[in-house]
């Protein structure tokens, strides 16, 4: 199956693969042991998305059972961050959502998946589900090692990838796949540029303390980290911002030829999103993960970031958050009052309507 291999990898990389590696299809138990552990200790957060089914996530049988190797792909998307704009007040968003960077990926897994349909094999594309632990499956098949961040590092290349796999029936993993020697040594820059310390030991997040992940949460935001949220109004990307690898690749990026058409992008105007009606809101943003798919997460969001940056003096800034404290959803009004705090306009009394 040397051959096969080989055409698998050419395939992946002409669709604009970063890496491809290959790996056998049998469990995970390192893996599902340690998702366990997280979980019985509370660092999984409330996140269903690892953690709603380790046995299954961690057992690629559970999914083919007929599986026997696993396909690895990894799309580089690191990008140097365009300047911000400076005319309004703008939340900041992780680079890893602002684009559909799994939409790329898919498109050159699906090419080596149809390539082993047409050798009679079985094969399906998994990527941004819950089917497969894709950082364990990444490390398995030798394309990375584990960084201190949790992220799968690639030499050349560092974290900013997104992971996915095609899982088939064709026996062709190699024997062994020597692991990616650990290149992080005594770099400890992912723990300590963390703004809420939730790199709890090499490799462990604690996601009660994530940013990336408390601005998924259902709910109010955490009083104690709305301050550290800063300008963030999606996502989080301290850790490898100031991971080496990944500075070194940033400062060497070009464009590359991805058509991501309208949207978001990695700014937002904190005052124009409050403005809009549900509908174009969840139009403009919906492809964020956002709970029970309601757009007041993403308002409640929005005025944290307004309580951080937003200026007092600005008329629409005042306005903002006087609609924000007479809104019908209870999430929003306390949100908004917070911000009204925050830029010392808790006096301000709300409009007239929701």
């Amino acid at each position: 199956m040397e051959v096969i291999r080989h055409e698998l990898e050419e395939i992946g990389l002409g669709a604009g693969l970063c890496a491809v590696g290959f790996a056998g299809a049998d469990r995970f138990p390192d893996t599902l042991r340690d998702l366990e552990g997280r979980k019985a200790a509370g660092l999984h957060g409330g996140i269903q998305f690892t953690y709603r089914n380790p046995a299954r996530s961690t057992n690629p049988s559970a999914t083919m059972p007929s599986a026997r190797s696993l396909v690895v792909g990894a799309l580089d998307y690191s990008s140097a961050v365009p300047a911000k704009p400076t005319h309004a007040p703008m939340g900041r968003v992780a680079s890893y959502a602002w684009h559909d960077h799994y939409r790329f990926l898919r498109a050159a897994l699906d090419r080596m998946a149809e390539h082993l349909r047409a050798r009679g094999h079985r094969a399906e594309v998994y990527a941004d589900q819950n089917n497969l632990v894709d950082r364990a499956v990444a490390h398995r098949s030798g394309i990375g090692w584990w960084g201190k961040s949790s992220n799968i590092l690639i030499p050349g290349t560092g974290s900013m990838v997104v992971l996915g796999a095609v899982l088939t029936d064709a026996e062709m993993a190699m024997s062994h796949v020597e692991p990616v020697p650990d290149q992080c040594g005594s770099c400890n820059s992912c723990i300590t540029s963390c703004p809420t310390d939730a790199i709890v030991s090499p490799g462990v997040i604690d996601a009660r303390r994530c940013l990336a992940w408390l601005l998924q949460l259902d709910g109010d935001f955490p009083e104690e980290f709305r301050a550290a949220l800063g300008d963030r109004i999606y996502g989080c990307d301290d850790c490898q911002d100031a991971c080496p690898p990944n500075q070194i690749t940033l400062r060497r990026t070009a464009d590359r030829d991805r058509d991501y058409g309208a949207e978001p992008g990695a700014w937002v105007p904190i005052l124009g999103l409050l403005s809009l009606g549900d509908a174009e809101l969840m139009s403009r943003y919906g492809r964020w993960y956002i709970p029970r798919r309601d757009p007041d997460i993403i308002r409640r969001n929005a005025y944290v970031v307004l309580g951080n940056i937003g200026d007092r003096d600005d008329p629409a800034t005042r306005a903002a958050i006087r609609a924000g404290i007479s809104h019908k959803s209870e999430v929003v009004r306390t949100h908004a009052s917070w911000a009204a705090a925050q830029l010392g306009l808790d006096r301000l009394t709300p409009t007239a309507t929701a």
